[in-house]
């Protein structure tokens, strides 16, 4: 009986592919408990052995997933709309550039808001990778929006994560109300509002010297 071949790279490219995004489907149709090696391969069309050959098993297709950019945007993601310049920029211009792409992003992710939503119910193997991603994102966040502007502004990191958790739950809010203390969160110009005033924060809480 002659040997099985080794999948030809692009082909292997194509079916991990596929995985990742049946992770997405999956769980944008059934919710975290649905999923397991069986359902991930099902949805992608593919036999489940092919997610211990190439990933090594679900949870390191799921911590894949989780880093492929189709849960959460990398800061990569945030800031390439702003050229090579953006690291030379002000810190406060810095700051409110990236959380007005910060909120761009989010909107526009629907799954990932769908996963925001379920987190707070449940925990489970895949949330606490998840968990794991976003705590590496924010520490490159800090590198990248510039590590003396926190040291000189000891209370900028708090109010950071204030303003990331609060972009999240008025995300959230906007998938079922449209109305949120008088701004309309499902509009393009109510969140134009909320992005001229952290650029306003941004503006008064930072000191313009700072690199």
């Amino acid at each position: 009986m002659p040997e099985r071949s080794a999948p030809r790279p692009r082909d292997r490219a194509a079916t991990e592919e596929r995985l990742l995004t049946a992770v997405g489907e999956v769980l944008a149709r059934e919710g975290f408990k649905a999923i397991g090696v069986g359902s991930v391969a099902r949805a992608a069309g593919v036999d489940k052995v092919l997610i211990y050959r190439y990933f090594g098993g679900l949870p390191e297709l799921l911590r894949a997933w989780g880093a492929s950019g189709r849960f959460w945007p990398s800061v990569a993601d945030l800031l390439e709309r702003e050229g090579e310049g953006f690291l030379q920029r002000p810190a406060a211009e810095r700051w409110a550039c990236f959380f007005e792409h910060f909120i761009d992003e989010l909107r526009r992710r629907p799954l990932t808001l769908a996963v925001l939503a379920a987190e707070v119910e449940e925990r489970n193997e895949l949330t606490a990778i998840l968990e794991t991603e976003r705590e590496e994102w924010g520490a490159e966040a800090t590198r990248v929006l510039g590590g003396a502007a926190f040291e000189r502004v000891p209370q900028l990191r708090g109010m950071t994560l204030l303003l990331v958790a609060g972009v999240q739950y008025l995300a959230l809010r906007a998938r079922r109300i449209r109305n949120f203390g008088g701004i309309d969160i499902q509009s393009d110009a109510g969140w134009a509002e909320l992005k001229a005033s952290i650029r306003a924060l941004a503006e008064r809480l930072i000191p313009p010297e700072l690199p």
